[in-house]
């Protein structure tokens, strides 16, 4: 008798955006593609939305461990303590307590053994930050939860996926004046591990090829367009080299992301946020994925915003949670045991 695998974790991001919308269709669609999920939410909120929406698909309360069982039936949802008004496009700073509380048990199941995966909806920072949320985004509170659940020290770093292409900023939200600054060689040393490990462990990449992009037009062009390119990245790229890591860099970001340079490396290392994500929101907006390496957990995420404009109207796509949730399986099913890891 084969055992019935552990459950995807979803989190119910801002109930006034696009998360619910998007998990009631992304439910609709994956019941035969194999990849049980529950979701951890006001199952109110869903059952209204579900209604709003015009989309017939029946709510079942559950305990995680049911969620893999009743999946092919009914939605399984993890009620939170709380409940949500969670208007289609009117967020509520008052919704936001179960927006964190979310994300916070989405960890703490999966260090028990009772989830996978995490996959967090959408969350708008903003709405959070009204709140009291002290954290840039949900990368960096992951990492805290990380630490304080696991015991163990994390390093977050963010990949962005997709078929076509895969990035890694190495400063995330910051304002581009402090980029420089904050672009250090033993951060970035410390990131091209991380990302090296992870595409060995969990993408099959027996040696993975690294890019890393320079900072500067030209990649500095020799020190002439400033001097972080020679001082910063290429030590960084020497260092790991030394490790043994097939790597190269700093390379001119303005030609690294057409179809023939794409075929070169398996990830690109960029600078800053804009650096990386431009490209792979250009070649994959719909189905790129939002990936936090670096944490004893995997965790996987649309690679998109709650579109509150969007919220109710049966408009939103559910192509990148999809993704996200197909990737996040992947991930577990390449890590064996991957709850306690």
């Amino acid at each position: 008798m084969s055992e019935i695998p552990l459950p995807l974790c979803l989190t119910q991001g801002d109930p006034s955006g696009i998360g619910p919308d998007i998990t009631l269709a992304l439910y609709r669609d994956a019941r035969a593609r194999g990849e049980p999920f529950f979701v951890l939410a006001d199952p109110d909120l869903l059952r209204r939305r579900a209604r709003q929406l015009g989309t017939p698909v029946e709510i079942a309360e559950t305990a995680p461990e049911e969620a893999a069982k009743i999946f092919p039936s009914a939605l399984p949802v993890v009620a939170l303590s709380a409940r949500v008004q969670g208007e289609p496009g009117r967020p509520d700073p008052g919704d936001a307590a179960a927006t964190i509380e979310s994300i916070a048990r989405a960890v703490e199941l999966v260090h028990a053994g009772r989830a996978a995966a995490v996959v967090t909806n959408p969350i708008a920072k903003s709405v959070l930050y009204r709140a009291g949320f002290a954290h840039p985004g949900h990368t960096e509170y992951l990492g805290e939860l990380a630490e304080k659940i696991f015991s163990r020290p994390a390093r977050p770093v963010m990949l962005l996926w997709s078929r076509e292409l895969a990035v890694v900023p190495a400063t995330i939200h910051v304002p581009l004046a402090q980029v420089p600054a904050l672009l250090k060689t033993d951060d970035l040393v410390e990131i091209g591990a991380i990302v090296a490990e992870a595409f060995r462990r969990y993408f099959g990449f027996q040696r993975p090829r690294l890019a890393f992009a320079g900072l500067n037009p030209q990649a500095g062009e020799d020190g002439a367009i400033g001097r972080e390119d020679i001082e910063i990245v290429a030590p960084a790229v020497a260092r790991l080299a030394a490790r043994g890591l097939d790597v190269r860099g700093p390379l001119p970001a303005d030609t690294m992301f057409h179809a023939a340079a794409r075929q070169s490396y398996d990830v690109a290392i960029c600078a800053y946020h804009d650096q990386a994500l431009i490209p792979i929101k250009t070649l994959a907006f719909d189905r790129g994925v939002n990936v936090t390496l670096g944490l004893p957990f995997i965790r996987t995420s649309p690679d998109h915003g709650t579109a509150f404009a969007l919220a109710g109207t049966g408009q939103a796509s559910e192509t990148s949670l999809a993704e996200a949730v197909a990737l996040a399986a992947r991930m577990a099913g390449a890590r064996p045991n991957a709850a306690r890891a």
